[in-house]
Order: structure tokens, then C-alpha cells, then sequence
């Protein structure tokens, strides 16, 4: 496995903020003062564990024979103090379920469609279908593998309007999202990467003398990159924004999205581990990208037409090989939980074997990210297979009708940089049978308690995996941390081998026993199991 570098570390965004003030938007409630601290709220009805933002850390103290706490300030010695600790998690770890490959899902079937390829850059769940959009075609599906082209009458070609072409492509790393502030008429956003003239460029720099980069211009190619904007009110009919939303070097993948506490849009670059060039250099030289190490950028601002420039989060750590880089970004979330973030970046093999390899990433919050253990969750398929040149993830992981987790990738049937010439490439996906993406695993004993928080239902159905001899015990507590009535470990019906969401019951029935409008904890104990999800109703 080549992403052994996709271990346990971790990467964290300086300037953190621990409370900030937002403007309300859209009838946002969440976007206020906040303050830190439990109890939480989840956005949606599924909490998932993909790092340890919902598990609390434990509390310990120092005591005295009489029971009284002498932590810090206390004069019992160094013998004298007993050290007790409480809600402690033991025996647990965090493991980044390996994908299925399946695919092409689409292939070339229209006179439109030829080669390279037909392919999807963007699918989402809306409302109760499926849609994807590839460069400048549409599609849709019920069911998330069998997909349309619906006749959308907004181009010509061959003579006929009967096709899913969209006027405004898709492309050039664009990618669309749906924003839940917006007006109708903007329900719909992309980000992609555009090149610019000079002149557009020295009229932006009079506009906005902060949000252009020096490296956004390549004399050796003759462009000047800069990130631009589209709305829509179908993601079908698109109007394009006129200025850029910034001007910076990402020529790949851009993503974006709708951040519901912030009250903030946000968008993922392309962007690079460099550093300062001497003062001492010649001005004619530009080989920059010589160096750079391509890496993960993200921008934020409460207005879609104008961002900062995007400031490097992810990068090429050490405990990765010194020639892999961060190819893409791939952001998206947890399929009904808009507050589980994750990111499928693809790693590039670069001077290894010109492969590809995508891993994955978490945060709960967008602005701190951490790989997850585990390794790949895709590799290149072996030599002369559709996708044995390279893999690239895209946007965003769907959940099908049966609980599948679904995220199309890419594939080409050439390394990234072999001559293209004759390179194909199609859409597949990797999959997650019964959503199994990560697993909080406990491989004997182990134990936990959720942070307190309020539960947006009052049945808790449960997506875990035991193995033979083990089993799975959960107990309510209040935000007191009092085990409530009927609902300890010692009455909970134990669950043992395959449930895939299974209600959590106790011997005196299935409510969660809390009182309306009184936050929760979870107490869970593990024997030989695999914890993949929770979903409320």
C-alpha cells in the first residue's frame, strides 16, 4: 500500500477561532454568537464517527483518603493522592474502510459522447432523485446507478435540441453545489478554474488589490488562472459571474459549499507547500512550480463573488513518501449529516509510478482536518483495466436506496502524465456497502461516552458489526450524567452480529427515555465489534 501516509496524523488550520460572530443569512438560526461547549446539536439525523468529536475524552482528578479532590492545590505529596478517572475511552480505534470498485457506471452511447470519455464530476441527492453533472452534460437517476440523459432543448447538435447538453459546461475543475441561504434564483452554485487576459487581470488588481496571487501567471503556458462562480436556479441553466472570485494558481479540482454555522461560503483549492522566494533572486526567474509540493487550500467569505485568497491546510506531511503530493481535494460530507466533513483527496504517485491513489480525510468543522487510519480506501486497478492508469475522486458520496455509500472517481486507462493522445477515461464507483465508510472499532474490549447532546429523535437504529462471542451494550444518560430510568447497560437488549440499522431497544421498550427538550449522552460498550453509524427518527 503506497498511503501507509495516510496514518494516524493529523493536520490542523492556525487561527482556529474558539467563538466567532456570524450575520444572520437566510433565516439561519445557527448563525449567531456562539458558544463553545456541550450540549451540541447535529445538523441532521445520523451521527457517524470519523474522528473523536463526538466521544468524550474522560475526566480524571486527584483525591485524598476522605474523597475530596486535591488536584493542583492540594498538599497531600507525592504518595498521598489517589488518581480516579471517569467516562474514560478504552479500547477503541478509528479505521478507514477500504472502497469496491465498480464501474464504468456510464460510457459513451450519444454521437455527443466520444472520446476521451463521458464522465461525472458532480452527483448529489435532490430531493428524491439523483443528478450528476460531467463537463457539459446532464444526467439523472432514480436510483443513483442507471442514469438518463433527460432532453433539456438548450443546444444544438446534429441538427437536433434533443440532448442533455447544458449551455454553460460544467468544466474546467468546476464542481456545483447546492446552497441552502440562497434565493431560488441563485439555489445553485459552481466553482471551477478559468484562465484571464492580461487586461482582465490588471482591472481586477485595481478592484481588489488583496485577492490576486503573483503565481496565478504562467508566462511558460500563457495563462493567468484565476477561480470563478456560477448561479443557478435548476443547476441546469446557468448565468456565469463576470469578475472572478479570486485570482490564484488552482488548475484542478475546486469544490465548495454552504457552511450552515458559519453562514459563510467556502471553497477548497488546488493550491502549494512553497516557501518565500530569496529577495536575493533574479526577477526573471519563475520556475516556482519546480519546488512546490501540490497541496489543499481553502478560502471562506460570506460573499460568493469575492474570496480571499486560499490558504494552504493540507500538505505533503512527513509521514509521507518525499515524492507523493496532494492531487485533489474532493470535498463532501456524510450523505444526511451536512456536519460530518470529509475530503477524498487523490494522492499522486508522482515520481514513484505516475499512479494515483485517493485516501480520506475528516473534520467537524471544515477548517481542521486529520487523515483517517487505514490506508487507501482506492488504489489504481492493475495495468490495462478501464481505471488501471490513474483514479480521481469527485464529489460527492451519495447514498443509494439499499444504504450504500457510492463516490464516483474517475478513471483513466493511462498514467496522469503518459501522452493523451489515445487515453480514455470513464466514471465509476467506489462503494461502501451498508454505508460501512469508517469503523469505530473495539478488536476485544472497549468503551465510550458520547459527548451530551440533543437527540433529533426518540429511536436510535444502529449500524454495527459483531463478531462471533462479542457484543454491543448502550445506556442514556442526561447531561447530569445520570444513567436514565430503564435504560442502563445491564437492561439494554444486547446487539450481536450483523445489524444494519437495527433499533437500539431496552427490556422496557425503545425510546431513548429522555424528557422532550433534555439533551443526551450515549454510553456504549464494545466486545469484538465494529460501531459504523447512528440514525435518529
Amino acid at each position: 500500500m503506497k498511503m501507509a501516509a495516510a496514518g494516524a496524523a493529523g493536520i490542523s488550520l492556525a487561527g482556529k477561532a474558539g467563538a466567532e460572530t456570524t450575520q444572520e443569512k437566510g433565516g439561519n438560526a445557527l448563525a449567531r454568537t456562539w458558544k463553545a461547549g456541550e450540549p451540541y446539536e447535529l445538523l441532521g439525523k445520523r451521527m457517524v464517527f470519523t474522528n473523536w468529536y463526538w466521544i468524550r475524552p474522560g475526566v480524571f482528578g486527584w483525591y485524598n483518603d476522605k474523597g475530596e479532590s486535591v488536584a493542583v492545590a492540594g498538599s497531600e505529596g507525592p504518595w498521598g493522592a489517589h488518581f480516579r478517572r471517569s467516562e474514560f475511552p478504552t479500547g477503541i480505534r478509528l479505521v478507514a474502510q477500504p472502497a469496491r470498485r465498480i464501474g464504468p457506471i456510464l460510457k459513451p452511447e450519444r454521437p455527443w459522447e466520444g472520446d476521451p470519455g463521458v464522465n461525472i464530476v458532480t452527483a448529489m441527492q435532490d430531493g428524491g432523485i439523483y443528478r450528476a453533472w460531467g463537463g457539459n452534460e446532464y444526467f439523472e437517476s432514480k436510483d443513483g446507478m442507471n442514469w438518463e440523459r433527460p432532453e433539456l432543448g438548450l443546444v444544438e447538435h446534429g441538427g437536433s435540441k434533443k440532448n442533455n447538453l447544458l449551455s454553460t459546461p460544467v468544466e474546467g475543475g468546476a464542481t456545483v453545489f447546492r446552497d441552502p441561504s440562497a434565493p431560488e434564483s441563485e439555489r445553485y452554485k459552481y466553482v471551477g478554474i478559468c484562465t484571464i487576459s492580461q487586461q482582465q487581470f490588471e482591472e481586477f488588481k485595481r478592484k481588489r488589490p488583496h485577492d490576486w496571487d503573483q503565481r496565478a501567471v504562467r508566462p511558460d503556458a500563457g495563462h493567468i488562472y484565476a477561480i470563478s462562480g456560477a448561479v443557478s436556479s435548476d443547476g441546469i441553466n446557468w448565468t456565469r459571474l463576470e469578475e472572478p472570485l479570486v485570482v490564484e494558481h488552482s488548475d484542478t479540482q475546486v469544490t465548495g459549499y454552504y457552511d450552515q454555522r458559519l453562514a459563510k461560503y467556502v471553497v477548497f483549492t488546488r493550491n502549494y507547500m512553497i516557501g518565500p522566494t530569496s529577495p536575493r533572486a533574479a526577477d526573471e526567474f519563475h520556475g516556482w512550480w519546480a519546488m512546490a509540493r501540490r497541496s489543499i487550500g481553502r478560502t471562506e467569505s460570506a460573499d460568493f463573488r469575492s474570496f480571499p485568497l486560499s490558504q494552504v491546510i493540507i500538505e505533503p506531511g512527513p509521514q509521507m513518501p518525499p515524492y507523493d503530493l496532494l492531487y485533489t481535494n474532493c470535498y463532501t460530507t456524510i450523505p444526511g449529516a451536512p456536519d460530518h466533513h470529509l475530503m477524498f483527496p487523490t494522492v499522486w504517485h508522482a515520481a514513484a509510478d505516475d499512479t494515483t491513489s485517493v485516501v480520506l480525510a475528516s473534520s467537524h468543522d471544515g477548517r481542521v482536518w486529520h487523515f483517517l487510519p487505514g490506508g487507501p480506501v482506492l488504489d489504481t486497478a492493475p495495468f490495462g483495466e478501464w481505471d488501471g492508469g490513474c483514479v480521481f475522486a469527485n464529489p460527492n458520496l451519495i447514498e443509494l436506496p439499499d444504504g450504500t455509500f457510492a463516490l464516483p472517481y474517475t478513471g483513466w486507462d493511462l498514467p496522469h502524465k503518459y501522452p493523451r493522445v489515445r487515453a480514455k477515461y470513464r466514471s465509476g464507483y467506489a462503494i461502501w456497502p451498508k454505508g460501512r465508510l469508517v469503523a469505530l472499532e473495539a478488536v476485544e474490549l472497549g468503551e465510550f461516552w458520547t459527548a451530551i447532546f440533543f437527540a433529533p429523535g426518540r429511536k436510535m437504529r444502529i449500524n454495527a458489526e459483531v463478531r462471533r462471542g462479542g457484543r454491543i451494550l448502550v445506556e442514556v444518560a442526561n447531561q447530569d450524567h445520570e444513567t436514565l430510568p430503564g435504560r442502563s447497560l445491564e437492561e439494554c437488549v444486547p446487539i450481536i452480529g450483523d445489524q444494519f440499522r437495527t433499533i437500539v431497544a431496552w427490556k422496557s421498550g425503545d425510546d431513548l427515555g429522555y424528557a422532550d427538550g433534555s439533551p443526551i449522552m450515549l454510553r456504549f460498550k464494545l466486545d469484538r465489534a465494529r460501531l459504523f453509524g447512528l440514525d435518529f427518527e
